[in-house]
């Protein structure tokens, strides 16, 4: 799409001489701020801001929303300079991830836009049927929110699309922290979302993210392939139940769900028991960390244990802690798993690569005394697309093992 011929005329920003502008014309997403030359034209600019950005000899390289305020100081969203931004461009770039996503899924529950990977940076969409719940994790989003929702509603026909502005990122963004309900009504009750055989209860509106955490679903599936009839499972970090609930489909016997929401574990139980387990389910509340330490003075084994913790590096300051912090989960879960039994430990942090998380699995494993065998690496599901220029795109890992 190109701008009309009384298009506004847009500011241009240019990279720094030995910036890396070859990245961004192979797919780099992203300019730091210490590439761009910040002046003092540049630093007024309003937050979301679109540009024209160019590299050190004054050639466009693309439209970027520009946030003087942000370590990220340019996005780019379309190798057009001229392209308007307006609800049909968003409309076309939703019609492209709705196209793969119903390919992928028999039922419109997943995630429909995953930021840069699908063209739309620092936006994320999940879908519950005929409610979408937005994070517009970036400020040129926020300033565009009103034509992004109207291209949703157009695309998908959703009733209800709400946003959620907990993300970590939109503080980064010098953005608020303030939900908000964009068209109809926002639910009054749980929605039931089903994956794996299970029926997961999601909270659009008082849950963590936007709900439920779709990521994880080739995960569940293979942990459930894992679960053999009558085995007991132990689900740590489980949210509502996200491992449990699929192993309970699986097969398994009993699951028990450790976490530190109330809430979340009430939903798991809800879901559960819409699933047809309810007898077979069983909450612990508390510190993941205290609860497996007394798991272990209890003398509790199970066949299958996962453990699912929260992003413990998210950035490359907190990476050392973090893989700490994974090494003690591994070190405190090996112990609580039957012999021949699996144990599977996932990450988040896009900070910890595979091989860093891998390690740090590993060590954690013989330090609680046992001796283990890497079976399978999982990811995120093709719903989470990762862009390869990216790292940040490919955050989940999943390492299974089969304990001696």
């Amino acid at each position: 799409m190109t701008a009309s011929p009384d298009a506004p005329q847009r500011p241009r920003v240019k990279m720094k001489p030995k910036s890396n502008a070859r990245a961004i014309r192979h797919g780099f997403p992203w300019v730091y701020a210490n590439e761009l030359v910040t002046d003092r034209r540049t630093r007024k600019l309003a937050p979301g801001t679109l540009a024209v950005l160019e590299d050190e000899a004054s050639t466009p390289l693309g439209l970027v929303a520009v946030n003087p305020e942000s370590k990220i100081i340019a996005r780019m969203l379309d190798r057009d300079p001229g392209a308007e931004i307006d609800q049909a461009w968003f409309a076309a770039r939703l019609s492209r991830a709705l196209e793969m996503r119903e390919r992928l899924y028999d039922a419109p529950f997943y995630r429909l836009v995953h930021a840069e990977s699908d063209w739309l940076p620092g936006v994320v969409i999940d879908r519950f049927g005929d409610a979408c719940v937005v994070q517009p994790n970036a400020a040129w989003a926020e300033a565009h929110l009103d034509q992004l929702t109207a291209a949703l509603a157009e695309v998908t026909g959703a009733d209800v699309i709400l946003k959620n502005a907990s993300g970590r990122t939109r503080s980064l963004e010098g953005l608020d922290d303030l939900n908000q309900t964009l068209r109809g009504e926002a639910p009054s009750a749980p929605v039931p979302v089903q994956m794996n055989g299970a029926t997961y209860m999601a909270d659009l509106t008082g849950g963590q993210k936007t709900g439920l955490f779709y990521d994880q679903r080739e995960n569940h599936a293979f942990a459930a392939r894992l679960t053999a009839p009558g085995a007991r499972v132990l689900d740590v970090f489980s949210h509502v139940g996200g491992f449990g609930l699929a192993m309970l489909a699986g097969g398994a016997a009993h699951a028990t769900c450790v976490d530190g929401s109330s809430a979340a574990l009430e939903l798991a139980a809800q879901g559960a028991a819409a699933s047809g387990h309810g007898d077979r389910f069983t909450a612990r509340q508390g510190d993941a960390f205290e609860v497996l330490t007394a798991l272990g003075e209890e003398g509790a084994q199970f066949d299958v244990v996962i453990c699912d913790p929260p992003a413990f590096a998210p950035s490359k300051p907190a990476l050392e802690a973090g893989l700490r912090a994974y090494e003690r989960v591994a070190k405190l879960a090996a112990p609580l798993v039957a012999p021949g039994g699996y144990l599977g430990l996932c990450s988040c942090s896009h900070a910890a690569d595979l091989s860093k998380f891998r390690n740090a699995s590993a060590r954690g494993i013989g330090r609680g005394g046992r001796r283990g065998a890497l079976i399978h690496t999982g990811y995120a599901g093709p719903d989470h697309p990762q862009l390869p220029q990216l790292a940040e795109s490919g955050y989940l890992k999943a390492v299974f093992f089969r304990l001696d």
